[in-house]
Formats: C-alpha cells, sequence, structure tokens
C-alpha cells in the first residue's frame, strides 16, 4: 500500500516513530498528483519544490527531536482565495492572475506551524461565488462537477492526492464538495477561526475550514487553524478545545433532531435514504432520535441570497468598476446583480438572520444536534450542471445544492458533512450534523460514531490519468 492511501493519523504515527520520513510522504502525494491531475485539474499551481523543501526541514526537525504533533510532515492543498506568501494566489480568475502575496494567511500560517507540507493551491470556483468548480472534475466521476466552490480541495482529497485540503463556506463550499467527492468537510461555528489573508465572498457568511479524508482529520486542522485574530473582527476571544480529544466518546444519550421539513423537500430519493440509514445507525447505537420542524424555512434562501450577493458586489466594487471583463459572465452578472439590491433590502435580510437565528436556538432546546442530508442529491454533469426533478422542473446545480447547506451559514452554527452511502449510480452522497454554537467537538463525536460504523468513509477515489 502506498503511503498516500493510508490514514493520516497512521502516517503521522510512522512519521512520529522515524518509520518513514516527511520527504517519503511528499513524494509520494506528488506522485498520486501527476496519476489524478491530467482527469481532474484540481490545481491551478503545483509547488513541488516547496513541498520537498519543507519536507526536508521537517524531516530534520523530527530528526533532531522536534516532533511538532500529528500534523508534521503531511502534505496540505490549499484552495486559491488563501494567501500564500511567494506563490501566486489567484482565486481561479483573471483578476488576480498575477497576483503574489508577501505573507501567508492567518490559517496557512498556523498549518505551517504545525508542519504541514504545501503540495500546491487548488481551484475554487471563480471567487467563490458558485457552487460546481467548472475548471475541475469529480474523482469519482471526471465527467461531473467536484462541488464548489472548494471544488479543487474536494477532488484533490477525494483522489488521494492530499489527507487535508484547506476550504471556504458561505453558503455550503466546504460542504458541498465534500459530499460530492465523498470526503468530510467542516465548517466550523461563524468566529471560531480567523479569515485575514482570505478572499471573502461575503464578510458576515464566510467560514474558513478542512476537507479531510476522516473525521479526525478535521479535527486534527481545525484546532491547529482555530482562534481569536484581532484583525479578523469576526473571531471570538475563547479557548479553542482539542477536538480530537475525546472523539471516540460515543453517541449514547445524546438527542439527535431529525427534520420533519424543509430537507424531506426536492430530494433525490437516494440522498434521503442515506440521511434515514445513518439515523438508525446513531439510533443503533443509543442515541435519541427527536422530530423536529426547521423554523422560518421559507425564508432561509432568501435571507442567504440577500445578504450575500451585496456584500459581494460591496467588496468587488472597485473590480466591478474598472476591469469587469476580466469576470466570468457568470460571476459578473451575479455581481451587478448584488450590485443593484436596494439597500433596505439587505437591512431588511440582516433583521430577518437573527430571528431565524432566534428560532433556531429555540430548537436546538430539544436537541443536541441535528442530522440531515448534506445535499438534495449527487454530482451533476459538468456540461449539464442542472437537476431535473420528476415533475419535469430543472434546478441550477448552485441552487439545488445551496438549499441543504445555507442553513448553517445563516446560522453561523457548524456543521460537519460525512460520506454516507454511495448511488447506484458510483457517485458519492453525505449526510450532515449541525451543531450548537461552538460545539464542533460535539459534532465531530456523532461523525466519528457514523464513520467507525459505516465502509464509506476513508476511501480514495480509483481516477487516473489513464482511466480518464
Amino acid at each position: 500500500m502506498e503511503l498516500y492511501e493510508l490514514p493520516l493519523i497512521e502516517v503521522a504515527a510512522k512519521i512520529k516513530a522515524k518509520e518513514v520520513s516527511p520527504v517519503e510522504v511528499t513524494r509520494s502525494s506528488l506522485q498520486r498528483l501527476e496519476e489524478t491531475e491530467p482527469a481532474l485539474t484540481a490545481f491551478v499551481t503545483t509547488t513541488p519544490e516547496i513541498a520537498l523543501e519543507q519536507a526536508k526541514i521537517a524531516e530534520k526537525e523530527i530528526a533532531d527531536g522536534n516532533y511538532r504533533g500529528p500534523l508534521h510532515g503531511i502534505p496540505l492543498g490549499v484552495k486559491d482565495l488563501y494567501d500564500t506568501a511567494g506563490v501566486k494566489t489567484t482565486s481561479s480568475s483573471a483578476q488576480r492572475d498575477t497576483y503574489v502575496p508577501e505573507v501567508d494567511s492567518v490559517s496557512v500560517a498556523k498549518l505551517f506551524d504545525a508542519g504541514m507540507i504545501l503540495i500546491g493551491k487548488t481551484h475554487t470556483h471563480e471567487f467563490a461565488y458558485g457552487a460546481t468548480t467548472p475548471t475541475s472534475g469529480n474523482p469519482w466521476a471526471p465527467d461531473r462537477t467536484p462541488g464548489g466552490s472548494s471544488g479543487g480541495s474536494g477532488a484533490a482529497v477525494g483522489a488521494g492526492v492530499v489527507h487535508v485540503a484547506l476550504g471556504s463556506d458561505t453558503g455550503g463550499s466546504i460542504r458541498i464538495p465534500a459530499a460530492l467527492c465523498g470526503t468530510v468537510g467542516l465548517k466550523p461555528t461563524y468566529g471560531r477561526a480567523s479569515r485575514v489573508g482570505v478572499a471573502s465572498l461575503s464578510w458576515s457568511l464566510d467560514h474558513v475550514g478542512p476537507l479531510s479524508r476522516n473525521v479526525i482529520d478535521s479535527a486534527l486542522v481545525m484546532t491547529a487553524m482555530s482562534g481569536y485574530d484581532r484583525r479578523d473582527p469576526a473571531t471570538v476571544d475563547r479557548p479553542v478545545p482539542d477536538m480530537a480529544d475525546g472523539i471516540d466518546a460515543g453517541v449514547a444519550g445524546k438527542k439527535i433532531g431529525i427534520p420533519t421539513n424543509y430537507y424531506t423537500e426536492q430530494i433525490d430519493p437516494e440522498a434521503a435514504a442515506a440521511a434515514a440509514t445513518a439515523a438508525a445507525i446513531l439510533e443503533g447505537l443509543g442515541a435519541e432520535l427527536v422530530e423536529v420542524q426547521i423554523p422560518l424555512a421559507e425564508h432561509i434562501i432568501p435571507t442567504e441570497w440577500a445578504i450575500m450577493m451585496p456584500e459581494a458586489a460591496a467588496y468587488h466594487h472597485d473590480r466591478l468598476r474598472h476591469s469587469p471583463e476580466k469576470f466570468t459572465d457568470e460571476v459578473r452578472t451575479l455581481l451587478e446583480i448584488g450590485a443593484a439590491e436596494l439597500a433596505t433590502d439587505y437591512v431588511n435580510a440582516l433583521r430577518l438572520r437573527t430571528l431565524i437565528q432566534g428560532a433556531w436556538r429555540d430548537m436546538y432546546d430539544g436537541i443536541d444536534v441535528l442530522l440531515a442530508p448534506t445535499l438534495v442529491g449527487p454530482a451533476t454533469l459538468r456540461s449539464d450542471p442542472f437537476i431535473t426533478w420528476p415533475d419535469g422542473t430543472a434546478e441550477a446545480a448552485t441552487a439545488a445544492y445551496v438549499r441543504y447547506s445555507a442553513p448553517a451559514n445563516v446560522t453561523g452554527l457548524p456543521s460537519l458533512s460525512v460520506p454516507a452511502a454511495f448511488t447506484s449510480g458510483g457517485l458519492p452522497l453525505g449526510v450532515q450534523i449541525l451543531g450548537k454554537p461552538f460545539a464542533e467537538p460535539e459534532i465531530l463525536q456523532v461523525g466519528y460514531a457514523l464513520e467507525q460504523n459505516s465502509d464509506v468513509v476513508g476511501r480514495i477515489a480509483p481516477v487516473t490519468a489513464k482511466a480518464a
């Protein structure tokens, strides 16, 4: 078995015991990249020279007795929204095709401090404004979308190139590609981690977090990324728990909310069945299933878009005025619509978000976590990114995927997507666990319980350049 095929914690144990070196692990990752990249185009930029240099430094540090922890020597993919010093950061847009940051984003700097190795920058839907990432392919079926906007990260992890890749999540952009590519994806609580040095889509909805092969990987990386940063006024000054500690505590006695509306509407039967199976697994492990009604459900998506669109237009105001031709038609149109939104509509959406957040807090009085499908269905074709429902209506993939993921952004609650099943056609499906504010350890415990009682989590897609 190749090193890239092993779980992160097994590779970390081998590195710590000096059975393998970070250089060997990095070479394995780079070899896998060469095998898969022609089929997937998951990366905007690859950094083999930097990776091998970082790996040699890590190797010497460990040899000298300076082992930093389980992320030391582990390869990392970074979504191309995150600044990386000396490495081009394009946001997959012609607007930034020559931009080379001088300093690392806060999250990247923290992971470098933990000893991680940069393999490259992964593609995003342009400036994270979409859910399909047209540049990249799905590792389970390269002619299908990997989701977005962190599609390159999902593809890279799903194909086994890296154990972990960074994503961002404004309407589901970590969890959507995680579900479609068969990986774990963690969107933390709003304010848990700094977004400094990450290009914004919508500052009051943006979150940063990891996509990973296993649940414990996300726990390790999210712990390292988290913390207060005075430069990001959204971050909250509170202690950061070790999110991997007690991850195997089980779910006995936990009250699992099962929605009776919203997450049951306009959904592929196989996606609904995957969520029902996950609920049955948790019940069999001693959890109590509690039916809940999602409050103010009809207002969630209008609120998401009414906040996101003008905030995105404000962020890109100068670009939209001076170089609109450098945007893709899709993103430029969305920005122009956002710029035309009335200030009163934006303010009313902010007020409505407050009401939704309060109603969800009340819902959580009777449950510990909420369990729901991550998405309405599997990956669509890249050439035809629409879902056609039994009644004949067609829904754009971005709109369809965001429906189930956006509630966690509007509320700011932590949400973990975990692989749950594969369709009859061999495409991944996920379920998400939504928790109370700053309850990442709890949703990770639930996700870990599902992982340990399923053979779905941790699979690597068999894609290769030859197969494609």
